[in-house]
């Protein structure tokens, strides 16, 4: 969801596209304002400085380009994703050496265009022009002390920081403190979840292509390694990543060069990154899904985020925050937390940690009727009914879960149904697995 604090403005002479990209917005969350020209956008008076700028390069006297040469002259820092009918080089080149998020060729998806603006959006805070980093992290656990320390150190080194820990505990925002406290603040933070891009998409994402390397390739795409120049490069869920493309990273990290598919031309690789996994690398090392070396170039500077059933003093401020900021976004008026809910707040485990707790604010103030928050019981069940007890490991996790698809199955691999199509596997990689793991079907 993108924050609605701000609006995101659109200009776009074309009414069916600012039609179909304020509707995109909107489900997305976000309040949208949307102008045909260049001229009308400069002559409306803006309330609130927009968080997000998405601009036709291609408008009516004054094109999306001279817009944001305007821009530029009137030290305004406006975030701006620009569109385009032509997969024009030198433009988007020129664009992105301005400034801009983003440069996407119509046609282009729903998802490249939400996460540009979540991007721009993330740059954007109201009074101080900075992206949210240490100074918006809620705590004063001593184990959330002593990771901030960790950040204070590492920040302005330029290593490549291992961030670990249970999914929710907040490892974007450590990453973007990172990134703040580095000499690299002034550049991109560009992030990228390895695990919700299809493993055939995720090379082109990361290394860009050129026209014609595959089939649908019918443009260059700069890749985010080239998006993050001078900046950092935050690779979420590394541990999702193909075994097949590790050897590629690898040798990013150790040459600092890459190329783009389909191109012979070496491009220098100037990014600081930062990876995250709430995965067990080290198992997936000894099983063989992860490169050992991969493993070793990553884990330079490892720090460990704390589950928030571990830092539970922290949950009444962050209960706080998250309403504050929650009430006021759907213009609502909370002012009172009662004991007896807080009090569940703080005795609950939380196994999905501060999203989750996010989460439970956010409904709670749908919810709610008066000026004090309701939170319904059922949201807090018995930390003993939310806890189940996990595999000691991922290999042993993996093990369980394809034990139980065969057993349900009858151990019936392929077809409509079967083990394979139930754990969303190839039926070749499922009877690889189950000779790696040593499983046996039971005797009759």
């Amino acid at each position: 969801m993108i924050d609605s604090a701000v609006p995101v403005y659109v200009v776009d002479d074309d009414p069916s596209m600012r039609e179909a990209l304020e509707s995109l917005l909107r489900s997305a969350g976000a309040r949208v304002c949307t102008f045909a020209t260049a001229h009308e956008f400069l002559e409306t008076p803006r309330p609130d400085e927009p968080s997000c700028l998405i601009l036709d390069v291609e408008l009516p006297g004054l094109s999306g380009l001279d817009l944001q040469r305007e821009l530029v002259k009137s030290n305004c820092a406006l975030p701006i994703v620009f569109l385009s009918g032509h997969a024009d080089i030198p433009i988007s080149v020129q664009a992105m050496k301005a400034g801009a998020v983003e440069f996407l060729t119509k046609p282009f998806r729903g998802v490249e265009l939400l996460d540009a603006v979540q991007q721009a959006v993330q740059r954007y805070r109201p009074g101080s022009g900075r992206s949210p980093g240490s100074g918006s992290i809620i705590g004063a656990d001593s184990s959330l002390m002593h990771v901030l320390e960790l950040v204070k150190s590492v920040a302005p080194t330029g290593s490549t920081v291992l961030l670990r820990g249970e999914t929710g505990t907040g490892k974007e925002v450590i990453a973007r403190a990172i990134h703040e406290g580095s000499t690299r603040s002034r550049r991109d933070f560009v992030k990228v979840n390895c695990a919700a891009i299809p493993t055939g998409l995720l090379e082109s994402e990361l290394f860009g292509h050129e026209r014609g390397a595959f089939t649908g390739a019918v443009a260059q795409r700069i890749g985010r390694f080239e998006r993050a120049s001078g900046g950092t490069l935050f690779l979420d869920e590394i541990g999702d990543i193909p075994r097949e493309l590790q050897p590629k990273l690898l040798r990013v990290l150790q040459e600092q060069e890459f190329e783009r598919l389909g191109a012979t031309r070496t491009i220098q690789a100037d990014v600081r990154l930062v990876a995250a996994t709430n995965c067990d690398l080290e198992a997936m090392v000894a099983d063989g899904g992860f490169r050992r070396d991969l493993y070793y170039r990553l884990n330079v500077f490892p720090i460990t985020l704390p589950p928030l059933r571990e830092r539970r003093r922290d949950i009444p401020a962050l209960a706080w925050h998250f309403t504050e900021r929650i009430a006021r976004s759907m213009q609502k008026r909370i002012d009172t937390i009662p004991e007896s809910t807080m009090d569940a707040l703080c005795a609950h485990d939380w196994p999905g940690n501060v999203r989750e707790l996010e989460n439970t604010i956010e409904r709670a103030v749908i919810l709610s009727s008066g000026p004090a928050l309701e939170v319904a019981p059922a949201e807090l069940a018995p930390k003993s009914a939310v806890r189940p007890q996990a595999p000691a490991t991922l290999v042993e996790a993996e093990r369980e879960a394809i034990r139980r698809a065969l057993d349900e199955t009858h151990w019936r691999i392929g077809g409509m149904n079967g083990a394979a199509d139930r754990l969303g596997m190839k039926r070749t990689t499922l009877q690889s697995r189950i000779r790696k793991l040593g499983l046996e079907r039971p005797s009759a």
